[in-house]
Formats: structure tokens, sequence, C-alpha cells
């Protein structure tokens, strides 16, 4: 049960109603009303905008239209109070069986409550696609949370979601690669390479790679010309890091669906970038012309040449892009156009990329690009994720036994946990800058967020194995066995603070899968595992507002039907998060 749709449509019958009465003309846009809590809690449970937003349109005044609106609404029997506040907010104070209902609702169903059936086609979130060059550093954790988190979020919203990772595969960083790990094979027969060239991979992860190639190959490939032994170690370099990056993934909790190679697109004859360039000169959309410098300091390798260019401005970038480099061979973005429309073409109407903060000019070019591979009927968000500044105890960690120049992913997993870094990489918004202390993540203290959410889990599980002793008779846990308990018992202003926070949960999932903000869920969970914590608190100093009471039957299963209901909230958007909700905690 959702009462921010259900009084929205409330709302929108009171709208009609002044139209039958010629209060209001015919015809108004409805779309911009809403309804949502308000911004301080002491002002009711819901706010309305809808006279703020029709009023210029019916030609009324916004604080006029809002009492009449009031009027109408005050004849809901579920509504106790209706005000208008400010220019022209309506203010809702409902009535508690609103709020009993929603429990009724939660118990009835605990696993699907706030989940929803959010229109839309298909949709591909494209993130972390870390070139195949070495483990992953903490940055590229960030991104591969959000993008995981997010795909959650969207299947909960009722989409249909594929998660994809870009394998980088084609570049000249592969080849680099290839003769870091070349090295290191020459190493595991027996020489002595010494110092890592500069430009090369110097980092111990490429040990077994070497190890592995000498084992299959012997002294083979020694006596091959570069021409030849390139691609068969490119081939197993590449392998045993995408095998390397998959183990970090899952150690975080990330499974893809696909796994789409670079090089594919650029088979015999160009591949899908060189059928994209035609169709693209079909169209019209490709032309040969002259770009201007780029505003500010030039670069170095800037050539002022005739070119092949996309009318990218035609479809809202700055600039036309180019498409091909002055050696004849494609561009990064020729190739990206063509990754993207075989998304749309497996089927995608909404892509995703999920990025870091120094892609902030590919934005725009791509979201030109796709609008016109597409004609339109597919739509590109990128979100980019800021940088992480990794902490201990407030000093800069800089350095790492694996890499050689970064702290990698699986140490931190390995130092801190999976639960903490998930949480706390979805903590903060996305495009913010993150400092990620290993220190802080670890302490049992309602200044560490994912500790606060996920002991009032355990907490709540602690009380239901009390309940257990004092009543064992019935199952604290039954959700629907408690669905018949006296929820008017539940009058103190704590509970009621626990029974908002429940019936807000389906609006805040639905309005961050709308955003593309996983964020919002854990601010939520942090507000509800608060609103537990200072109830159980309360109950210290006040027996009788105490969760479990032998002596009072009633509010012990009323107050028992609570928790379970906001334990529901908290597995439910934990598991959105991909964060664990224990049972205990030590």
């Amino acid at each position: 049960m959702n009462i921010f749709a259900l009084f929205e449509a409330r709302v929108r019958e009171a709208v009609e109603a002044l139209v039958r009465g010629g209060t209001l003309p015919e015809g108004l846009d409805l779309a911009r009303v809403v309804v949502e809590p308000p911004r301080d809690a002491s002002h009711g449970d819901l706010a309305t905008n809808a006279a703020l937003v029709l009023a210029k349109e019916a030609k009324t005044n916004p604080k006029a239209l809002g009492e009449a609106l009031a009027a109408e609404l005050r004849q809901d029997p579920r509504v106790v109070e209706a005000a208008v506040a400010g220019p022209g907010f309506i203010n809702l104070r409902l009535a508690p069986a609103v709020f009993h209902d929603v429990l009724r609702g939660v118990l009835a169903d605990p696993a699907g409550y706030g989940r929803g059936h959010m229109a839309g086609g298909p949709v591909n979130i494209e993130y972390v696609s870390a070139n195949p060059t070495g483990p992953m550093h903490v940055g590229h954790g960030r991104g591969a949370v959000f993008g995981d988190a997010l795909a959650n979020l969207l299947v909960a919203a009722g989409r249909q979601v594929t998660r994809e990772y870009y394998i980088n595969d084609a570049g000249a960083q592969v080849d680099v690669l290839a003769r870091s790990a070349y090295l290191r094979y020459r190493e595991a027969l027996g020489e002595t390479v010494g110092a890592i060239p500069e430009g090369l991979y110097p980092g111990d992860y490429l040990v077994p790679v070497g190890q592995a190639l000498a084992e299959t190959h012997g002294r083979a490939l020694l006596e091959k010309p570069d021409s030849e032994w390139l691609p068969v170690v490119r081939e197993t370099a590449i392998a045993e890091m995408m095998e390397m990056i998959r183990g970090d993934l899952a150690a975080i909790g990330i499974h893809h669906d696909v796994f789409f190679s670079e090089r594919t697109l650029q088979g015999e004859g160009g591949g899908a970038v060189a059928t994209l360039l035609a169709e693209l000169r079909e169209k019209g959309l490709v032309y040969e012309g002259r770009l201007p410098p780029p505003k500010g300091q030039v670069p170095e390798d800037w050539e002022d040449r005739e070119q092949t260019l996309f009318r990218t401005r035609d479809f809202g970038d700055d600039t036309d892009r180019p498409l091909l480099k002055s050696d004849g061979s494609y561009t990064y973005f020729a190739s990206d156009i063509a990754y993207h429309q075989a998304k749309y073409l497996a089927g995608a109407t909404e892509l995703i990329d999920v990025l870091g903060a120094d892609h902030g000019g590919y934005v725009k070019r791509m979201q030109a690009a796709v609008k016109a591979v597409t004609d339109g009927k597919a739509s590109l968000d990128v979100k980019l994720c800021q940088l992480v500044r990794l902490l201990r105890a407030g000093e800069p960690v800089k350095m790492s036994k694996r890499s050689g120049e970064f702290v990698t992913l699986r140490e931190v997993i390995d130092e801190v946990g999976r639960d903490a870094i998930r949480f706390m990489m979805l903590y903060r918004k996305n495009d913010a800058t993150l400092d990620f202390d290993l220190a802080k993540v670890v302490e049992q203290s309602k200044d560490n967020p994912v500790f606060y959410v996920q002991y009032a889990h355990a907490r709540i599980r602690s009380v239901q194995r009390q309940a257990r002793e004092a009543f064992p008779d019935f199952d604290p846990a039954d959700a629907a066995g408690l669905a018949d308990a006296d929820f008017a018992l539940l009058s103190d202003a704590g509970e009621a603070e626990m029974l908002r926070l429940i019936a807000q949960y389906p609006r805040v999932l639905e309005a961050a899968a709308a955003a593309h903000e996983p964020h919002r869920i854990a601010f939520h969970l942090y507000e509800t595992a608060s609103s537990l914590h200072s109830f159980w608190n309360k109950g210290k100093d006040l027996p009788q507002l105490r969760f479990v009471n032998p002596t009072d039957r009633k509010s012990t299963r009323a107050r028992l039907a609570l928790i379970e209901a906001l334990r529901g909230v908290l597995a439910s958007g934990l598991a959105v998060l991909g964060v664990s909700a224990p049972d205990a905690m030590r």
C-alpha cells in the first residue's frame, strides 16, 4: 500500500470535483501535482502542491484554490486535518487507521512491500568496465557498487534490467599488458628481468600470468617474433585479468549478465563499426570537414585537418565529433557509438552508463549519438562517480603490496568486508567525493551508518527471541499471525514515527528508481533504524513502552507487529543495496 499514490489519486478527485462544480476550468494539466512528506513532520503526514501548480493555469489565487481543495479533502473520513500553509501548500493529517492499514499490508507480504510496477522498456546498465590490465582499485569499486545497487533498485521498482560489463580489449593498453606479462613469462623461465621498464605494468599480479604462460608454452614463445607471441600472450593475459576481475566482483556480491568484448565490434572489414559508419553516411549524418581548435590551451596532438565528422550538434552536442583518426583507424567514439547501438539492437530502450568522474566530457556526445542511431527511441543516462579518498583514522592510504601503485579493491574487501564497502559507497551521492576511512567503517557506533542499520535489524530479531521466551504460544516473527493485533494501542509519538517511515518506503523506493539515486534508500534506512533505536532507548526509562511486556500481551503483540513490519523495510532496503540483514551481531 502506497499512501502517497493513494492520496495523489484522492487530490486529483478533489480537483475534478471543483471542475464539476465550476470552480476550476476543464482540461487542467495535472502532471505536476504531487503528494509527498511535508518538510517538517510536525505539519502533518502528507503535503500536496496541487494549488500551487494549478493556480496560474486556472487563473486563480493559489491560497484560495488551496482552501477550496482542502475543503474537498476534509470530506474524506481518512483525513483528520487539511490545512493550507505558505503560498498554497496543503498539509494533510491522516487518521491512525490509514497507517494501521499500511501495517496490515506490510504484514501480508513483507518481502513484496514497496516493490512497484514502474512503466518503461528494458534497461541496460553498463558498470565497472575496468580495463583488463590489472586488479580493480577502490574507485572502480564505487562505480561497481553504485551500478549494481541501481540495477537492484530498478528491478525492485518493476523494471527489466540487463547488467553489462564492457571489456576494453581492443586498445593499445592490452598490448602494453601483453608486453608486461611477457617479461614475467621470461622471469618464470629463470631469466633475471630486473626493473620493469617505464610504461609497462609493474604489479606482482602479473607473476602468475607469466608462470601460466611458462607452464603452457615452455620456452617456445622465446623463439617467436613479436608478431607471433604478442597475440598469444595478449589472449592469455586478458583471460587471466578478467578471471581476477570477476573474482573481485564476486567478493563484493556483483555478477554481470553480459560481458561484451570491444574486439567483437571490429571484425573483418571493420565489423559493426564499419557497418555503423555506412549507416550514418546513408542518413547524411557524416561529412568531411574541419573542426575549430579546442577552447583554452590547445593539446599538443591536435591536428588542423579535414576529418570524417559525425553531426552530433544536430542532436544536442556542443560540436561535431571525428570518427576516424589521421591513420585511418576508428576513434574510440566510433566504437562507443557502435557499442551503444548494439545494446539498443539487443532490446534495451533505456541505457545507463556508470563512469568515473573524468568522463564528464563524454556525456553530451554519447547522448547525442544514442539519439541519432536509435532515431530517438532509446535514451542514455550517464552517472558519474566521483573519486574515493581512502583513509585510515584520517590519514591517506596510498600504497598497495599487490599492485605496486594503488590499494586494490580486494585488499579493502579483505580488511573491512563487503557490507561496509557497499553501504558506505552508497551513503553518499555518486557525484560527490567520498572519504572512505578503513578505521571508521568497522566501528560499532551510531556514527557508522552500516553498523547502525544492521544493528537495528539484529535488535528486532533479538526482541523476537525475547518474546518467544515470554509468550511461547505464538511466533513473534510470524507476520501474518500478527496482522490481527490491536494497532490502536500504538499511540506513542515514537511508534507514530516508525509507522510514518514504514509508510514512506514505497515512495522512497519509487522516487529513487526514477531518479537513478540508490543513496536515497541508504538515507531512509538510517532514518528508519534511528527511529527504532530511539524508541528502544525510551523503553529503558519507561517500562510501559518496552517492546516485550510479559504482563501485557496485547501491547506486546501490537509492537511486535510494528517492528516486524519495520524489519521488513530494513531487509528490503538492505537487499536493494546488496548488504546483508544479520539476525545477530557480535
